[in-house]
């Protein structure tokens, strides 16, 4: 019987520290950065292209647009994602967005809240990309969850970035002479 006590007030113990890393560490902060070799406007038109998001975004499916109009402030959509099978849906609001410099966005699930900033700056002809996110869960178990996954978070954002590396050095689509030819022929 004093054995299932010990046990007990083990496992008691563990559930209270479990519970008490949500109060301690409520949310998650990291910022991330990566080089590209390719000009800012470039950079820009590949990552607003949503063609090309499940090129850097792993297990990304299609955006739903809710309200606003896409791509502005106040636009909502919805995110879903398939994970290896696990279906996820996020609520996306931008926030902020200067053309060519930076988005702001807020993202909201069942397990957590999100803010995302992400940032560029011309550098010699080539971009830098900066994110910035604050991640708090949604309860305090997913609080704790958050508090013991946070290098994980990190590191997913980080494989994003590299992915979205890749995909902007390695796009072929031309962006701005599409317009060019759209704009003449409306003219005509």
């Amino acid at each position: 019987m004093k054995f299932l006590k010990y046990i007990l007030g083990i496992i008691a113990i563990l559930v209270i520290g479990f519970l008490a890393l949500g109060l301690i560490k409520p949310k998650v902060s990291h910022d991330c950065e990566i080089m590209v070799e390719k000009p800012i406007t470039e950079s820009w038109a590949v990552i607003q292209d949503e063609g090309k998001m499940s090129e850097w975004l792993p297990g990304f499916q299609k955006i739903e647009h809710i309200s606003g109009t896409p791509g502005t402030v106040g636009a909502v959509s919805n995110v879903y994602f398939d994970t290896n099978g696990q279906k996820t849906t996020i609520r996306e609001s931008i926030t902020d967005i200067v053309p060519d410099e930076s988005i702001s966005m807020s993202y909201s699930s069942d397990f957590m809240d999100m803010d995302y900033t992400m940032t560029m700056t011309p550098i010699n002809g080539m971009t830098k990309i900066s994110s910035s996110t604050t991640a708090v869960g949604n309860g305090m178990i997913s609080k704790s969850i958050m508090a013991l996954i946070g290098g994980s978070i990190k590191g997913q954002e980080e494989t994003n970035l590299s992915n979205l590396k890749k995909t902007i050095e390695q796009n072929t689509k031309d962006y701005f002479h599409a317009e060019d030819k759209r704009t003449e022929t409306n003219e005509d």
